[in-house]
């Protein structure tokens, strides 16, 4: 054997060892990540917290003390594909002690032109959790559908938002829709709960003046401002649909809410025929910039520069002027860009 087939033999070792190092690092990190979701998982889901300790203490033994990378490894994958197995098991329903605010699903019967609309949330509210529920039954004609409004709602980061979808028509009050959890009694919104199965997605069908109202007026440090979208009757009359479509298939099968893949903001979306979907945007996810996105996509009226639109299109000095104004929709819209031509009817009195 000559010196040179040496040195060759020598270095076999050493770049097989490297090759396993590209291989076991990103190993590391992906079952890393899935250890951790599976805690969570387990914290969050379990019926109790005592599975999700167990559960982690086992992967710190197994990762500070296993013997064996490869071992240690497969391990978490068990642990891993366990947990996630038993997860997927969890089913959603439509039959809990739900919150008030959340009590009835809503629902719709097309005949014709004809929409009747069932469980439309029109609450009289004293305070955000004080308040006599109304839940009523409305009939409009897609034929008499002017256009789309959109409402962004902000609590705090301007990163995240809430939009609700605001129908107009010429001869009955506006229809919203606002796609968000449906909370069990005693239950809060937790973000990271949202990644897991927490809550059920609910289709909140409601008067404007009870889901943007109770946001400007009684919660306290919440934002809103509301948009003139450019949607011609056509569309809005299609859009419209989408919604109905989508709120009958959660009244008759329940669903879970996920705070990335089906929330607020992504349920809009996808609730689309996927050759009609809007390219992704990272703004669709972190939906704060969701005004700025349509903006640019022409989809808002006013013709005004972006920042000045959004300025003017804060709703809550307006809305709190307004209150239980039966006049509430047109109030707070009055002198706003791109709302020149709303012809929304007054609404009920409380």
């Amino acid at each position: 054997m000559t010196t040179a087939d040496s040195v060759s033999i020598s270095k076999v070792p050493r770049r097989r060892s490297r090759w396993w190092w590209l291989i076991l690092v990103p190993l590391w990190i992906v079952l890393s990540v899935a250890a951790l979701w599976a805690f969570g998982a387990l914290w969050y889901d379990a019926p109790s917290k005592l599975p999700a300790i167990v559960f982690g203490m086992a992967a710190l033994l197994v990762i500070l003390w296993g013997r064996g990378a490869w071992r240690k490894l497969g391990l978490l994958t068990l642990g891993f594909v366990g947990v996630a197995s038993w997860w997927f098991t969890l089913k959603p329903s439509n039959d809990r002690p739900w919150q008030a605010d959340v009590a009835e699903a809503p629902w719709a019967e097309i005949v014709g032109d004809r929409v009747t609309l069932h469980n439309v949330r029109n609450f009289e509210y004293r305070t955000e959790t004080d308040y006599t529920p109304h839940w009523e039954v409305r009939t409009v004609d897609l034929n008499d559908l002017t256009g789309l409004d959109i409402a962004i709602n902000y609590w705090g980061s301007e990163w995240m938002a809430h939009p609700i979808a605001s129908f107009q028509f010429k001869n009955s009050l506006p229809v919203c829709f606002s796609i968000e959890t449906r909370k069990e009694v005693g239950e809060s919104y937790s973000a990271i709960g949202g990644l897991y199965r927490q809550y059920e997605l609910v289709y909140i069908c409601a008067d404007e003046r009870d889901v943007l109202r109770v946001r400007t007026n009684y919660r306290k440090g919440e934002d809103v401002y509301l948009y003139r979208t450019t949607t011609k009757p056509e569309a809005a009359r299609e859009r419209f649909l989408e919604y109905i479509e989508a709120m009958n298939t959660l009244h008759d099968k329940a669903r879970w809410y996920n705070a990335v893949t089906t929330n607020c903001t992504t349920g809009i979306r996808n609730q689309r025929a996927s050759a009609k979907r809007v390219p992704w945007d990272w703004r669709i996810l972190i939906n704060g910039y969701g005004d700025q996105m349509m903006y640019e996509h022409g989809a808002l009226a006013g013709g005004l520069p972006f920042p000045e639109l959004k300025k003017q299109a804060h709703a809550n000095e307006a809305a709190r002027g307004a209150d239980a104004d039966p006049n509430f929709s047109q109030r707070i819209r009055a002198g706003r860009a791109g709302f020149e031509t709303t012809t929304s009817a007054p609404s009920k009195p409380l």
